[in-house]
Order: structure tokens, then C-alpha cells, then sequence
């Protein structure tokens, strides 16, 4: 047989033998999918009964999976002495942020001041006493706690109206003009007849009036020409130090706790705790030296010789006296929350040649 017939043949041998294979391989995958059909519903049957024999049955005799499953399942048993806070759904979750256009009232805290109670409420402090004069009388140093305060919606004046106030009278009295008064949306007026009645409240927006002085004088030295009553206690005729007109702070704590130096606040409180030591800001004689009847509590006067006085207020300790020379850095006495006074702090003033100037801008 030649090569060319020998592959010819070899050929024809390895196709058959390839189309063999394949028919073997196809009658195996044709008889297992057929046992799979027929086997299947045969198992599922066979499991299901097995779980039904092995489950608990119930009363009449039924059971299924799901019940054996909760069986199963311990129970949870609440103690009726438990408390617990039940929170109610709330559907209504929006933010009122309207703007408040009346006035509403405030009891004063310990540790309250105007100063603070205007930062409370984003309002000038000039705005609280001016809204509350029946209270206060122009005087911040008159706030107790206790007290209940009207706070303005704004800056201007919480003004009660009286049988003689027309629109134009009271908006001239405050610096305001009449519009300002009827267009204010909070005050509700009709504007084609804008009557108000005696005794309703009225927001004068921006309204400003003259400040009621209530601060004590400067302490007369030698033949002023005035009475030394009643703010003149000691007796300075001996030679006294002079001050250097430089100051120190009165107290350890530099911070400002209470009212800062304002128009209405012609001082600064600074945030002393109870018992801690007030120090001189600068040398000079003792000119007061004890208790003063106008909310002040416990004082100490100190006059520098140089035009400059200094004032110590609120004290739990006086420990100098009348007349006392004094240097700088020497220990007055001690802090705290005498006279009119909502919280412990030292009330320190510093006044030059009879006016008042802010501590802070001389302390270092």
C-alpha cells in the first residue's frame, strides 16, 4: 500500500473513531438529565415527609415548618417595672423661623447682667434699661434677680402709651418719625386710622432717648464749692502718694464677666470669684472705705493725686480705712457680690478730672 493510501485510511479510522466518542457522550448526558427528572419529585417528597415526622405536632395534629421555627424561638418577657421614655412621632418637623415682632419677658438669673442679657437677645443694652425704666430707672446696677424684664424685638424702645401721646409727640420724643412707629408690622396699626389706645405697649423701632445719669460724682477734694455729703468719707488733709498714671489690673482674672463699658455702663465688671484679692490699680489715699447706699455694696475710693480716681465695688472684705495711703498692687480687700449684684464680680472704674474713661483702655 502506498503512504498516500495508508493516511487516507488512518483518516478515515480516527473520524469514525471521533463520531463514536461524541455518540457515547451524548447518550451519557441524554440518560442522566432523564434520571434527574424522574428522580426529583421522588426526593422532594422523600424530604418533606421526613420533616414532617421528625416536627412536634400541634393539638389537632398539623404542623408546618414556619410554626416549628417560632417554637423554637424564646420568648421575650418585658419586667413591668421597667421604665422607659416613649418617643411619639412628630410629624411636623419644620423650623418656625419667623421674626418675633412683640416683646416677651424675662426673669433675671444669678450671674445675669444688662450687658449680657442684651447679648442673650441680640439687642443693645441701651434697649433693655431704655424698655424697662419702670424697673431699672436707667441704672444697670439696680437688676436683682428675680426681676422680670420686657425684651424688645429689636432696637429701639418697648414704649407703654399714655392719653397724651399722639404719633407725632412720641416719635419726636424718641427721634423717630411717624412712619417708623405706624409701619412697624408688630405694632398692628390701621393705617388709615391709626388709633392706640392708653396703656397699649408700642415698639418704637430705633428709638433713642436722653440717658437718666445715675452714676456717683467725682469725690469733691479740698474748698470745691459743693457739699462732701454724702460721697466724701475720709479725712485727706495729710500729705498722701501720689499715683504714676499707669495702672495694673485690680484683680488676677482678666476677663470680663458681666457688663463690659458702655454708655449705660460707664465701668467694667470683671470676673472675680468670691474671696479673691482686689488690688490698687495705682497708688494714691483711700477717700472711701465701706458701705455705699446706691447698689454699689462695699466700695473702696481711691484718689491718685493726678486727676484720676478709681472705684472698687461689690467687695466682701474691705480691708483698708479711711485716709489709708496706698501703693500700687496693695491688697484692698476681696471680691464679691454686695449691693445690687446678680453674681460675684469686682465693678471697677477709672475717672479722669470728673469724667470716665474705659478701664480697659489704660490697663495693660
Amino acid at each position: 500500500m502506498t503512504d498516500e493510501n495508508l493516511e487516507k485510511s488512518t483518516g478515515k479510522e480516527n473520524s469514525k473513531r471521533q463520531s463514536t466518542v461524541a455518540w457515547v457522550l451524548t447518550v451519557i448526558i441524554c440518560t442522566a438529565l432523564i434520571s434527574v427528572l424522574f428522580w426529583q419529585p421522588e426526593v422532594a417528597r422523600s424530604m418533606d415527609n421526613q420533616a414532617q415526622a421528625s416536627a412536634p405536632t400541634s393539638v389537632d395534629g398539623s404542623t408546618s415548618p414556619v410554626e416549628t421555627t417560632l417554637q423554637n424561638i424564646p420568648v421575650f418577657q418585658v419586667s413591668s417595672t421597667q421604665e422607659a421614655l416613649v418617643r411619639q412621632p412628630n410629624p411636623h418637623t419644620g423650623i418656625d423661623t419667623s421674626l418675633r415682632t412683640t416683646a416677651i419677658e424675662y426673669t433675671v438669673q444669678e450671674g445675669d447682667s444688662v450687658f449680657g442679657i442684651a447679648q442673650k437677645f441680640n439687642i443693645a443694652p441701651e434697649t433693655v434699661l431704655w424698655s424697662n425704666y419702670d424697673v431699672l430707672r436707667d441704672n444697670p446696677h439696680k437688676l436683682a434677680i428675680g426681676q422680670v424684664l420686657k425684651i424688645p424685638p429689636t432696637d429701639g424702645i418697648w414704649y407703654k402709651w399714655t392719653s397724651r401721646d399722639t404719633l407725632d409727640t412720641v416719635a419726636a420724643k424718641f427721634s423717630v418719625t411717624p412712619e417708623d412707629i405706624l409701619l412697624y408690622v408688630g405694632n398692628d396699626l390701621d393705617l388709615s386710622n391709626p388709633i392706640i389706645e392708653p396703656g397699649t405697649y408700642v415698639m418704637i423701632p430705633g428709638g433713642e432717648r436722653e440717658y437718666q445719669q445715675w452714676l456717683i460724682p467725682d469725690i469733691p477734694r479740698g474748698a470745691a464749692g459743693v457739699s462732701t455729703s454724702p460721697y466724701f468719707q475720709c479725712e485727706t488733709s495729710a500729705n498722701s502718694f501720689p499715683g504714676t498714671g499707669y495702672f495694673v489690673w485690680p484683680t488676677s482674672v482678666h476677663t470680663i464677666s458681666g457688663n463690659n463699658y458702655w454708655s449705660g455702663h460707664l465701668a467694667i465688671d470683671i470676673g472675680a470669684g468670691i474671696g479673691s484679692p482686689v488690688y490698687a490699680a495705682d497708688s494714691g489715699v483711700v477717700v472711701w472705705a465701706g458701705w455705699m447706699e446706691n447698689g454699689y455694696g462695699n466700695v473702696v475710693i481711691i484718689d491718685h493725686n493726678n486727676g484720676y480716681v478709681t472705684v472698687y465695688a461689690h467687695l466682701s472684705v474691705v480691708n483698708v480705712s479711711c485716709g489709708q495711703n496706698i501703693f500700687q498692687g496693695s491688697v484692698l480687700g476681696s471680691a464679691g457680690s454686695t449691693g445690687n449684684s446678680t453674681g460675684p464680680h469686682l465693678h471697677f472704674e477709672i475717672r479722669y478730672m470728673g469724667g470716665f474713661i474705659n478701664p480697659q483702655s489704660l490697663l495693660p
